[in-house]
């Protein structure tokens, strides 16, 4: 059979066991942030496996990034969900994240216990200002996706300001800009109407086992009596692990604070991970003071290192953050990492698995509705401005370490002049650029020695 023969039949049905395999192979191989994730899943499930139509995979993604959360791990829910029903859905969600979990507890261990040798701190000093061009490039990114008008470019302005000058708290501000959102789809809708497509449907992949047409099963028509039941249920997944913690370690323990923290932290993440990293970083090392602001730029650089979603960058946050309060004593640190950064996994990603469980029928109903859409172009705007601060922060803790009445780093300066350069005039990915700064600052370990032993100093 030819492959114009093979692709005029749609696939035939996917067990739950080759789904599980299809899933745990993606939760390892799923690099390069939200947009790569999402191109892996289009090429594998609409153009190579046709599981799924490009129209209905567009669909689908299209009310994923209405919600707060990571789009491309609840984009595998839904589809795990749309195919074999809740079991499918949480089975795609949690093997998305599973492979990071587990790898960056590993890293988590490396970095807290060899993170002072010399080639590991080479290799994250030649990251760190690559991380400060990524940060920088994504808040490009995403302007220029979304800033299309003056009202849009001031939300973003004010967002900066408020954050940068004014040090209102993350969610003061997201709040705001909802607002001023939805009153401008109601005043000015023709400046906050900007759409939701990821471009056309193309049409030539052959017919998919969900195709444009194929009727939702029953278990993904909208019912109010199980939209209930799954709220329920989340609510007691959620109330019942925070009341365990609180009953273990009372209220003001670490675990438990960083439960309920993190919970506020996922209901924040509008516009992907860099945009509720400057929430993250208030709380974990401003208020509760849980890691140093040099451990939250390694974590960011390591997180951008490994598969999965961005906002996995909060796994290593708990670790670390288990680790320095010794929670079970000095002799058992890497359990107190491990459970730390399982718990703040857990309660991070628990309201993303509802959303789309319970809700996701609700909010795909809503889809293109300017009353429900404008604000949250309001609130993609004001991301951008938040976005920026977290470059600027970045910039100023790697280029300036002692401060600006030091000696700038004329090393780091240039490498993040290089990783500037290779995302915004050549197009590299953040994998390429990550890894070449890291080699650059493990070089420059080496290298450093032998200059200062002939009087050079950089």
């Amino acid at each position: 059979m030819n492959n114009n023969q093979a692709s005029s039949n749609p696939p035939p049905p996917v067990s739950l066991k080759q789904a599980f395999g299809y899933w745990l192979k993606l939760g390892f191989i799923s690099f390069g942030g939200p947009a790569g994730q999402i191109a892996i899943m289009h090429q594998d499930l609409v153009e190579n496996k046709r599981w799924i139509s490009e129209r209905r995979y567009l669909h689908a993604l299209n009310y994923c990034m209405l919600l707060p959360g990571p789009e491309a791990q609840q984009l595998a829910t839904y589809i795990g969900w749309l195919m074999h029903r809740s079991w499918g859905g949480i089975m795609a969600g949690g093997l998305f994240v599973l492979p990071s979990l587990l790898i960056l507890i590993g890293l988590g261990w490396v970095y807290m216990a060899y993170g002072h040798l010399p080639a590991v701190a080479g290799i994250l000093y030649g990251i760190k200002p690559a991380v400060t061009a990524i940060v920088l490039f994504a808040a490009y990114r995403i302007g220029s996706r979304t800033l299309k008008n003056a009202w849009l470019w001031a939300i973003a302005a004010l967002a900066f300001l408020a954050i940068f000058a004014l040090r209102i708290p993350f969610p003061l501000i997201v709040f705001v800009a909802g607002l001023l959102g939805a009153l401008g789809g109601k005043w000015a809708p023709q400046y906050f109407n900007l759409g939701g497509g990821h471009g056309k449907s193309n049409p030539h992949f052959g017919p998919a086992l969900i195709d444009d047409n194929t009727p939702p099963p029953e278990h993904a028509r909208f019912n109010t009596g199980k939209l209930v039941r799954l709220a329920f249920i989340a609510l007691g997944l959620w109330g019942g692990a925070l009341g365990w913690l609180r009953t273990q370690y009372g209220w003001n323990g670490a675990l438990t604070q960083m439960g309920w923290f993190f919970t506020k932290a996922a209901l924040l993440t509008f516009g992907g991970a860099y945009a509720v990293l400057p929430y993250v970083y208030q709380g974990a090392v401003e208020h509760y003071h849980w890691l140093t602001p040099t451990q939250m730029i390694d974590g960011l650089a390591l997180g951008e290192t490994t598969p999965g979603p961005l906002i996995m960058v909060v796994t290593f946050v708990g670790f670390v953050a288990g680790w320095n309060q010794t929670l079970f004593g000095g002799e058992h640190l890497f359990l107190a990492g491990a459970l730390a950064a399982t718990v703040v996994t857990y309660f991070t990603f628990l309201p993303s698995f509802l959303f789309i469980l319970a809700g996701g029928p609700l909010v795909e109903s809503t889809h293109n509705n300017l009353k429900f859409t404008a604000p949250l172009t309001g609130v993609t705007a004001a991301v951008v401005g938040v976005i920026l601060n977290l470059a600027v922060f970045f910039a100023y803790h790697v280029f300036w370490p002692q401060g600006t009445e030091g000696v700038a780093d004329k090393v780091a300066l240039v490498i993040g002049l290089a990783a500037i350069l290779a995302l915004f005039r050549y197009k590299a990915g953040v994998i390429p650029v990550i890894v070449g700064s890291g080699t650059a600052g493990l070089l420059w370990s080496f290298l450093k020695p032998w200059l200062s032993q002939h009087g050079i100093n950089l």
